[in-house]
């Protein structure tokens, strides 16, 4: 199975959520693994920010990407629906990536080019937690997908 892709603006995890990010990282080992990519973020005028951090991401982005960008504003799923689209999005040709902007979010360049916009919930949530709540979201989908207990439906 295919790894996935996470990038992500921001430095290196924060030491507070650090262990359990790498739990859930072990245990999607076995699923193909998670890759990071930790992008800077940019200090200055709020569009020169979203501008500069959106070329940054898409830098690393391939032409065949799978692209799912997290968004307050994006469409909401339950663990369910999540992972049906995770079946989805994984029978498609090319990488599975999921983008968390900067604080500023994205340009519509990059938004225009993602396949879905998702919203883990309409609350807005500090980026370090979204990485935590994003790892654990993609096991959960992957052990409903395999109809392992870990998630009670």
């Amino acid at each position: 199975m295919r790894g996935i892709t996470i990038i992500a603006i921001g430095s290196k995890h924060d030491s507070d959520l650090r262990s359990a990010i790498e739990r859930y990282e072990t245990r999607l080992r076995l699923l193909g693994g998670v890759r990071w990519l930790l992008l800077p973020s940019i200090a200055s005028d709020t569009e020169a920010v979203r501008q500069a951090e959106s070329t940054s991401i898409r830098r690393k982005l391939l032409d065949n990407d799978v692209i799912v960008l997290l968004d307050e504003r994006g469409t909401q799923l339950d663990s369910k629906a999540f992972a049906d689209k995770l079946s989805q999005w994984r029978e498609l040709p090319g990488r599975l990536v999921f983008v968390i902007g900067g604080a500023y979010g994205v340009d519509d360049e990059l938004r225009d080019r993602v396949h879905f916009v998702w919203s883990l919930s309409p609350l807005v949530f500090p980026h370090q937690l979204v990485r935590l709540l994003l790892v654990e979201q993609i096991y959960r989908g992957e052990m409903i997908r395999s109809g392992h207990p870990y998630h009670h439906i």
